[in-house]
């Protein structure tokens, strides 16, 4: 219980330094954008982590990904963009990772990475800007962490929940069929179903075929 405690108020504190990123100057403070829910979802995050991976190495690296998604999901909520700076920090602590303590074989972390990119790319071209260049580079990184075939989980996952969430906005008259859809949340979403799940997910999904 007390290392449960512990790592609670732990992602509370990395919660109040998103918060700080967020709002620089009053971050935290009762009445930003952010304050409570993203210290609460932070730390949901160093919780869940602990429980799949105890204190391993694997704790830290999930920590710090998850972590840095619920970043760049609050900012493309906010502003509608993924910052390069952001994205390329994740890709180099993945790749970082994936040398020197892979979790994935190297054809399926690359194989991940490439398919990842090139289909939302793919999807950017043909939806001619209904699919933004920070979601493609944020998929490509994503494939790269979930690897091969889970980055198809990650794929299928993140349009459904996408899908689900941008029918509610028409629907209750938030968003418009012409406004965009701030896609981040889902793609970090998805990867964290894949990461904690994705064997249950894919056992699930072939009981029907």
């Amino acid at each position: 219980m007390f290392f449960f405690l512990l790592v609670f108020f732990a992602g509370l504190a990395a919660g109040r330094f998103i918060n700080v990123l967020l709002v620089p100057g009053r971050g935290g403070k009762r009445g930003s954008f952010s304050f409570p829910i993203v210290e609460i979802i932070s730390a949901g995050i160093f919780l869940n982590c602990f429980y799949f991976f105890g204190f391993s190495p694997l704790f830290f690296k999930f920590i710090f990904i998850f972590s840095l998604l619920l970043l760049i999901s609050c900012i493309d909520l906010k502003t509608g963009l993924i910052p390069n700076r952001i994205t390329l920090f994740l890709f180099l602590w993945i790749f970082f990772w994936q040398l020197f303590y892979p979790y994935l074989s190297p054809e399926s972390a690359a194989l991940g990475f490439l398919a990842g990119g090139g289909l939302f790319y793919l999807i950017a071209l043909l939806s001619r800007g209904g699919m933004g260049g920070g979601d493609v580079k944020l998929m490509a990184v994503l494939g790269l962490a979930a690897g091969w075939p889970y980055m198809l989980l990650v794929f299928l996952l993140s349009f459904v929940m996408g899908a689900v969430a941008g029918l509610g906005l028409l629907v209750f008259g938030k968003k418009t069929r012409k406004d965009p859809l701030a896609f981040a949340p889902y793609l970090s979403l998805a990867l964290w179903f894949a990461t904690f799940w994705g064997l249950k997910i894919w056992q699930w999904y072939i009981s029907f075929l």
